[in-house]
């Protein structure tokens, strides 16, 4: 890739944007001439007062919902990956994508210091949950009007857990009549979905909203199952009077989508400049290692009882939310209260490789030498392994993980008031508000062992392995009913509650705006946690009778339980103060200038449970500073807008602790991160031709490692140079013809900065038809050119074996649509 070649002109275009147009709740949805630039972007997410963005000493973007539906049928983290300032490690799936912005570290997946919002309120309190990221309770649908997002600035002072930044999805609301119906089916892959949304006024005071989809299919990767099968409904109601509105939610989410993990590859060449490539007959692009011939883990669930977990129900996550939000004037004072509760759980199911190698290789390692390898399941049980395999001779050691989320219920309640005064020469706005919410994380966290062949096309099959002096090794292709040890397999039970005054001050005469924001945010961890490896003579393997036979096979010798009887309580408090303050000097019409400064906070939740911050015998930190990891942000920038051209850019310097857990290996990792860099994003609107750009330099480095000194002084895993973004269209009365273009550069794969991911540029294209004002046909294209792009490898070195595992992003998938509008 010649990366100058590309940089450049992404930059260059960044200056020549078409205006993202933020919208209030009541705005969102109407359609505006194409023709037309906005004189105002007047946005409110994360601010006490929605106002133009020229007006605010703020980082934001905004995209339509239906621009978003333009992308095709795909997840929120591929959209929110086209938006400029945000970087997404998406290819998991519909949920448990990684998200952050200017550097800030994704430690152990999720999005940990950007909060996701639906409707002004927060999904969930922690958004990095192992295996269960706050999006995997949202779904991007055409309910949806917008989409905003704040990075940095008053963010860390305007929600609870969002140092980082707010992403925020504004539901339709019915205020613009009518609806539409679209169905869409895969050409390339299996999937078949309809979207519906219709808004419409009951009376001159009534009006509601109902949207949703459902959709079924095997989904863009191999996996010989129905992996994706389900969807959503959501429902408002809005009731307005002479001095404000009232407005009801409610939203049903049932979705299954399929959770794709690192798979092998061969991974060859040197450290700084690594080939990687397809094993024969694994395809990285378009194949998992599930099929229905590996199709079910079985283990003992959270009670100790053997319970089998069907492989095709990856990610389900349950939620019934009903919501209420209120605004009015009173007195010169505009009060509003938006209250939800989300009852919600789910299974998180997903399976990695552990090892892969020669079949001769892995049979040995687990059964000894001279260990045979014969078929479990699939056409040929029974059969013996042929040393070539599927063309490449590879066994892989398969590990198989559920989180089962028993209770994941939020509740959450966030009443300001603000006042505008005349003051001198200026306007003097006051707000103060209360945030109260509770989150319970109600977790069983099992794991088992499998043996599998490596092939694609949902063709894969279990291995029992037997040792040499003719003892199974395996049982039906399982190695062990645990994670080979007891680490790991966990339930706990914690009730997080918080209490958040908040307050804020703008005073705003002639060019300039000066204002600064304060909150105080403080709570209480309660619960329980049952593990082998807490410690304490805690014992987590036995021998059990899985099957029922009478016997007692090897792999049954290695059986994951849980202590049940042995609990440990989880019983701390934690506050802290977040403050915000910048002023903007609107020096022209057209041109401001802003400086801001930032501090916010992000209580940690289950990546500090069973790691020493915790004391097992009383549930009090070992240390206060183990409760909250902060963020201290300095940016500054400027924004232009005029004649249909925009440009904002934020140079930024930011300070991160965190704690967290690997993923892969549950160790506990204890950092200070220090990131710089420069965000920019823009457009162009000229007649029928438009374009949206953005661009983001970033310099990151682990500042302090407390448990690994090595490491400190090393740029952090999976950080980037440079994220670039472009979204080319042209839209005229008959068709709208665009792309969407994503580069993301070299960065390592692990923080050791050793190993490079390489660089890589994704685009996606979309061909609309509009035969009738009523009727759409639309041709999706995404990753039209197929490209390889690895977002996460789990080998910090080049192997001596050429054998690597990673997770790369979808292979090219096209779909058609027919949209009808009424």
């Amino acid at each position: 890739m010649n990366l100058r070649g590309l940089i450049l002109p992404l930059i260059a275009t960044s200056a020549f944007t078409a205006p993202a147009i933020a919208q209030t709740t009541d705005q969102a949805g109407k359609k505006e001439d194409a023709q037309a630039a906005p004189e105002k972007e007047v946005f409110s997410t994360g601010v006490a007062k929605g106002r133009d963005r020229l007006d605010s000493a703020t980082s934001t973007s905004s995209l339509k919902g239906s621009e978003a539906q333009k992308l095709g049928p795909v997840g929120l983290a591929d959209i929110l990956r086209t938006m400029a300032g945000i970087r997404v490690e998406n290819g998991i799936s519909e949920g448990n994508n990684n998200y952050t912005v200017r550097g800030l570290p994704i430690g152990s997946g999720g999005s940990k210091y950007v909060q996701i919002e639906e409707d002004g309120l927060p999904v969930l309190e922690f958004n990095d949950i192992f295996n269960m990221a706050g999006d995997s309770f949202v779904r991007f649908d055409s309910s949806i009007a917008q989409i905003e997002t704040i990075r940095g600035g008053s963010a860390s002072t305007f929600a609870t857990g969002s140092p980082g930044g707010l992403i925020n999805l504004i539901s339709k609301t019915g205020d613009v009549e009518g609806g539409a119906v679209q169905v869409t089916a895969g050409l390339d892959y299996d999937l078949k979905r309809v979207d519906f949304d219709y808004g419409a006024k009951l009376s001159d005071s009534l009006r509601f909203h109902v949207g949703g989809f459902y959709r079924v299919g095997e989904g863009p990767r191999a996996t010989g199952m129905t992996s994706f099968q389900g969807g959503q409904l959501k429902l408002n109601v809005t009731r307005t009077f002479a001095n404000g509105y009232i407005r009801a939610y409610a939203k049903l989410l049932d979705d299954r989508a399929p959770s794709y993990a690192t798979y092998p590859v061969t991974l060859t060449g040197t450290n700084e400049n690594p080939a990687i490539g397809n094993i024969t007959g694994f395809d990285i692009l378009k194949d998992t290692m599930f099929s229905p011939n590996v199709s079910a883990m079985i283990t003992l669930d959270g009670n100790n009882q053997v319970k089998r977990f069907p492989i095709k129900n990856g990610q389900n996550p349950q939620s019934k939310s009903l919501g209420l939000e209120a605004q009015f004037d009173v007195g010169g004072w505009t009060l509003t209260n938006r209250m939800r509760y989300a009852d919600t759980s789910g299974e998180f199911l997903r399976g990695f490789p552990s090892s892969v190698g020669p079949m001769a290789t892995i049979a040995a390692s687990l059964a000894g030498a001279g260990a045979t390898a014969t078929y479990a399941s699939g056409p040929n049980a029974g059969k013996a392994v042929p040393a070539n395999a599927n063309g490449n001779g590879l066994l892989s050691n398969f590990f198989v993980n559920t989180y089962n989320l028993r209770n994941g219920n939020h509740f959450a309640n966030d009443f300001r008031g603000t006042r505008v005064w005349k003051m001198g020469a200026g306007d003097l706005t006051v707000t103060g508000g209360l945030y109260v919410a509770t989150q319970t994380i109600a977790v069983e966290a099992l794991q088992i062992s499998m043996v599998t062949d490596v092939v694609g096309g949902g063709q894969g099959s279990l291995v029992n392995l037997t040792s040499a002096a003719g003892v199974a090794q395996t049982q039906d292709g399982i190695y062990a009913f645990s994670r080979n040890g007891p680490r790991l397999r966990r339930s706990f039970d914690v009730d997080y509650s918080f209490f958040a005054p908040y307050a804020s001050v703008n005073y705003h005469f002639g060019k300039i705006a000066i204002g600064g924001s304060l909150r105080y945010d403080s709570g209480k961890a309660r619960g329980w946690m049952i593990g082998a490896d807490l410690g304490g003579g805690r014992n987590g393997t036995i021998s059990y009778d899985m099957n029922g036979d009478g016997r007692i096979s090897a792999p049954e010798t290695r059986v994951s339980a849980l202590p049940l009887g042995q609990p440990a309580p989880v019983n701390y408090d934690f506050h802290y103060w977040s403050y915000s303050a910048g002023i903007n000097y609107r020096a022209a019409e057209p041109l401001a200038f802003f400086a801001r400064y930032s501090r916010g906070g992000r209580a940690n939740a289950d990546k500090i449970l069973y790691t020493s911050a915790i004391d097992v015998g009383t549930g009090a930190l070992t240390g206060s500073e183990h409760a909250v990891d902060i963020v201290r942000q300095l940016e500054g920038g400027l924004k232009f807008r005029k004649n249909g051209i925009t440009f904002n850019a934020t140079a930024f310097l930011a300070y991160a602790d965190d704690h967290n857990q690997l993923n892969a290996t549950a160790t506990w990792t204890y950092r200070k991160y220090r990131t710089y860099g420069l965000e920019m994003e823009g457009g162009i609107r000229r007649g029928p031709f438009s374009m949206n750009a953005g661009a983001t330099y970033t310099k990151a480095k682990i500042t302090t490692d407390f448990f690994d000194s090595s490491l400190t002084g090393k740029e952090p895993r999976h950080q980037p140079a440079w994220t670039l973004q472009a979204t080319p269209q042209v839209d005229t009365k008959y068709a709208t013809i665009g792309a969407s273009v994503v580069t993301i550069t070299s960065s390592y794969a692990q923080d050791v900065n050793q190993l490079k991911m390489p660089g890589f540029t994704t685009v996606g294209g979309f061909v609309i038809l509009h035969p009738t004002k009523a009727i759409d046909v639309a041709l999706t294209g995404a990753n039209l050119f197929n490209a390889k792009g690895f977002l996460d490898i789990s080998q910090a070195t080049m192997p001596t074996t050429g054998i690597g595992w990673a997770r790369s992003v979808q292979g090219r998938t096209l779909a058609a649509s027919v949209r009808f509008a009424f």
